[in-house]
């Protein structure tokens, strides 16, 4: 059995691999599909970005298809960078000059309103149309400096009160073990293994 993963990061494609495990599923990427058209990421929401990679994906392939889009939402800034987390100091994304600019507009923000939080939304389209969404939120708070040399992204500046730890200086374990992305992959799971059963969506 074979279902899609629409990205091009090994990564999330190992991540979800590993959580199928015991099962005869092989989760491919777009990495086993190079002529695959580039989606124009242009939702509202994260929902709506995933709902567009993988229904497109689903349509392309006739395969199970799931696509994610995630990113951070600042409560002092209102909520962004939200869906412009990865281009938030412009074009071509720069995860440095991204949390230089977002230090820059939290300057002077007190420490008890630097909440924040990691989001990930993920969507499970099936071939024949149907389509369900899982998502995942990690809360935490924007430090005034990076901590940390792992990850990638914000993760430097993201501080889980409750691990003592900016998301940098977790483990690959540890990360995987609580991430936004690990928790709507999971939700997943269920889901996929219901379709592959059945060939139908419970």
């Amino acid at each position: 059995m074979e279902i899609l993963l629409a990205t091009g990061n090994r990564g999330k494609v190992i991540e979800l691999q590993e959580m199928l495990a015991g099962y005869n599923i092989k989760v491919l990427s777009l990495n086993d599909f190079p002529d695959f058209p580039e989606v124009e990421e242009n939702g509202q929401t994260f929902v709506d970005n995933a709902l567009l990679k993988a229904r497109l994906a689903a349509d392309k392939t006739g395969l199970l298809s799931l696509a994610d889009d995630s990113g951070l939402e600042v409560d002092a800034l209102n909520g962004a960078p939200g869906v412009y987390s990865a281009r938030f100091a412009g074009e071509p994304k720069n995860d440095s000059k991204n949390i230089d600019k977002l230090l820059l507009e939290m300057e002077g923000v007190p420490e008890e309103k630097r909440t924040a939080r990691f989001r990930c939304s993920l969507a499970v389209v099936c071939p024949g149309g149907k389509e369900h969404t899982t998502d995942g939120v990690v809360e935490g708070s924007i430090l005034y400096s990076r901590k940390g040399e792992g990850g990638f992204g914000y993760d430097p500046v993201f501080f889980l009160k409750k691990m003592g730890k900016t998301m940098a200086e977790l483990s690959l374990e540890e990360k995987n073990s609580l991430s936004h992305r690990a928790q709507a992959f999971k939700k997943a799971v269920p889901l996929i293994k219901s379709y592959l059963n059945n060939r139908k969506m419970a």
